[in-house]
């Protein structure tokens, strides 16, 4: 009886040993495969002379919190990025594992290193992702110790990978570009959005709010991606997911850092993800320069507005879940009437 023990324990070592064994070397792979270093010749999507001379980003030693810029653009025929169609920020507090997702509105009007000042979206053309990092920021008042960068092509392949993403569409959403034959055709209702219908949904903004419906929709969607991602039947599929995403994918994540990253990512509250709109309503000013529509803000204000809601959410009680209305101006929390809302674009 205790061989056959001794035996069974043995068996499930190996099994185990063997599991971690083959998720690590996958994750390992692909961490080195999407990795830019100091070299300027290893982007994917950006030519060595675009990127501008900036400070290096913080450095994250794991135990404070890390703030991810992701960066969602259209590649242009020859294979460039355009300007940024989506900003957001990630954030994890290592300790509480609270998570947060800010969405940036791309018309927001900053100063763009020395470039002068534009939309926030057109930092990543003028100096790459080291500038857009550098510019997000400026405008939050928070390190941004890495970034993400992915095309359209990536985000439909990641939902793919997933079988796809049950969302509640809330309206028809139709439109139709001649210039560059793209198609939006969606039907109100709950449904499992594969990756082609997902990118439609998050790029729809051609109703009366435009942008600020479109981020929220983004900050939405994102949410039940990540929650999809750590079910156990999409970690049994990770190396099929990874391999699917790699090609089209590029960040400063080291690969150390990287699968430190993928732990915490596992372990986050991503069912009590706090999203938020930057700048929030109660905050920003519509205006126009130079012909051009854009969103004003003032920066301090912004920065103490993102202080106080970290501040809120790390001291909530554990099972007050429920945060109070309206306790931060702006907040995803409390309910906008359209009425109050900034004209449409």
């Amino acid at each position: 009886m205790r061989k056959k023990i001794k035996w069974i324990v043995l068996t499930l070592t190996v099994l185990i040993l063997g599991t971690v064994f083959y998720f690590g070397y996958h994750i390992f792979t692909f961490a080195g495969d999407i990795y830019v270093g100091d070299d300027p010749d290893d982007h994917k999507f950006f030519s060595p002379a675009n990127p501008t001379e900036n400070p290096p980003p913080p450095k994250w030693e794991g135990t404070e919190r890390v703030n991810i810029l992701l960066l969602g653009a259209d590649a242009r025929d020859d294979g460039a990025p355009g300007r940024a169609d989506t900003i957001m920020v990630a954030s994890i507090d290592p300790v509480s594992k609270n998570t947060y997702l800010f969405s940036i509105l791309r018309d927001t009007y900053v100063e763009i290193g020395n470039r002068g000042k534009d939309r926030i979206n057109a930092a990543l053309v003028y100096g790459g992702p080291n500038l857009a990092m550098r510019t997000v920021s400026e405008l939050m008042g928070i390190p941004i110790q890495y970034y993400i960068y992915t095309d359209f092509r990536g985000f439909e392949a990641l939902v793919d990978s997933v079988n796809g993403v049950e969302i509640d569409v809330e309206k028809d959403m139709y439109y139709y570009d001649s210039y560059d034959d793209y198609e939006i055709n969606l039907k109100e209702g709950l449904q499992v959005l594969d990756g082609e219908k997902a990118l439609q949904y998050v790029r729809f903004r051609h109703d009366k709010l435009g942008d600020y419906t479109r981020t929220e929709r983004q900050r939405n969607l994102l949410n039940a991606l990540a929650q999809k991602m750590q079910k156990t039947t999409s970690l049994i599929r990770l190396p099929s997911i990874l391999q699917s995403v790699e090609p089209y994918i590029e960040t400063n994540i080291s690969r150390n850092n990287l699968i430190k990253l993928a732990a915490l990512g596992f372990e986050a509250k991503t069912s009590d993800m706090v999203t938020e709109q930057i700048p929030p309503m109660s905050l920003l000013r519509e205006t126009t320069i130079n012909g051009a529509q854009v969103i004003l803000a003032d920066e301090d204000d912004l920065h103490q507005y993102i202080e106080e809601l970290f501040i809120q959410h790390e001291q909530e009680p554990e099972e007050d879940t429920e945060p109070e209305p309206n306790s931060i101006p702006g907040s995803s929390s409390s309910t906008p009437n359209p009425n109050n809302q900034p004209s449409a674009r």
